[in-house]
C-alpha cells in the first residue's frame, strides 16, 4: 500500500507570487497543444486543408478562455454550486483547484465557433482539427488534482498494490486522478492519434474524441469519489457519469452521421479552404 507524497502544491515562489503546479500543468498543457499542433499540421491530408501555424496560436487564444472560464463555471454549477454561492470569491481562486473538464469542454467548443468565425472556417474542421491534442492536455491536467490531492478514490482493497492513504481521507483509496489521468488521458489520447492520421469524413475525428471520452470517463468514475450520484433504473449513477452520457450518446450520433455523410459528398467537394486562403 502507497501514501500519498503530497508535495508542496507551490512550485516556486517569485517574492509575493507563488506559483502551483496546478497552474503549470495548465501551462504545459498549453504547450503540449501547440507542439502537437504543430505536428498535425505536417500531416499530408491536414495540409491539404490549408492549415498554418499561425491558426494554432490563434486558436490557442481562445481556447485558452474557454478551458479556464468554461471549466471553472463547469464547476461551479455541475459540482458545488452551494459552496460557490456561499462565497463567491472562491469562483476566481483557480489555483486552489476545481475545474470541470465537461464545462472546460463546452468553454472550448464556445471559443473555437467564434475563432472559426473569425478564421471562415466551418466549426466541424475545426473540431477534427483540435481533438486529438485535446486528451494530453486533460492528462496534465489530472496530474495537477493529483499533486493537489483533489478528487480522492473510492475505498480500495488494502492489498492491492498501488492503493494508497490519501491526506484527509479515511482508509486507503483508488488513485483516481492517476487512473483518469492513464485512461481517460493517454489511452484516449493514443487510440484518437492513430484514428486521426488518415483522411476521415467530416466530423469524424471530433466524434470519436467524443465518444472515446466518455465512455472512459463513465468507466473511470466507478474508481472515483462522486461529488454527487442519482438512481437510474435502480443502479447508482455519479455526476460524472450523467455527464457523460450526452457525450457516450452524441458521439455515436455523430458517427454514423459523419460517415453517412461521405456517402453524398465526392472527394472534391468534402472539405474547402477557408475563404480568405482560396
Amino acid at each position: 500500500m502507497l501514501t500519498h507524497p503530497m508535495p508542496d502544491p507551490v512550485a516556486f515562489s517569485l517574492g509575493p507570487l507563488h506559483v502551483h503546479w496546478y497552474g503549470l500543468m495548465y501551462v504545459l498543457a498549453f504547450a503540449m497543444f501547440l507542439a502537437l499542433g504543430r505536428v498535425r499540421i505536417r500531416q499530408p491530408h491536414i495540409a491539404a486543408r490549408g492549415w498554418k501555424k499561425e491558426d494554432l496560436d490563434d486558436m490557442l487564444f481562445y481556447g485558452m478562455l474557454g478551458v479556464i472560464i468554461g471549466g471553472r463555471l463547469g464547476e461551479v454549477f455541475f459540482y458545488q454550486p452551494a459552496r460557490f454561492l456561499a462565497d463567491p470569491v472562491a469562483i476566481f481562486k483557480v489555483w486552489q483547484g476545481g475545474m470541470s473538464f465537461h464545462g472546460g469542454f463546452i468553454g472550448v467548443l464556445v471559443g473555437m465557433a467564434l475563432w472559426a468565425r473569425k478564421a471562415k472556417r466551418k466549426l466541424l474542421d475545426v473540431y477534427d482539427f483540435i481533438a486529438p491534442l485535446v486528451p494530453l492536455g486533460y492528462a496534465a491536467g489530472r496530474m495537477g488534482n493529483f499533486i493537489n490531492a483533489e478528487l480522492p478514490g473510492r475505498m480500495a482493497d488494502p492489498s492491492l498494490p498501488w492503493a494508497m492513504l490519501w491526506p484527509g481521507v479515511q482508509g486507503p483509496r483508488h488513485p483516481s486522478p492517476l487512473y483518469q489521468m492513464i485512461v481517460d488521458g493517454l489511452v484516449v489520447f493514443v487510440l484518437l492519434w492513430i484514428y486521426a492520421r488518415k483522411e476521415r469524413p467530416r466530423l469524424a475525428v471530433g466524434a470519436m474524441f467524443t465518444l472515446l471520452y466518455g465512455c472512459a470517463r463513465f468507466f473511470t468514475e466507478y474508481f472515483r469519489v462522486p461529488d454527487w450520484q442519482v438512481t437510474l433504473a435502480g443502479l447508482p449513477v455519479t455526476s460524472g457519469q450523467m455527464l457523460s452520457l450526452p457525450m457516450i450518446i452524441g458521439g455515436v450520433a455523430m458517427l454514423v452521421w459523419a460517415y453517412r455523410q461521405r456517402v453524398s459528398e465526392t472527394p472534391s467537394t468534402a472539405y474547402s479552404q477557408p475563404a480568405h486562403t482560396k
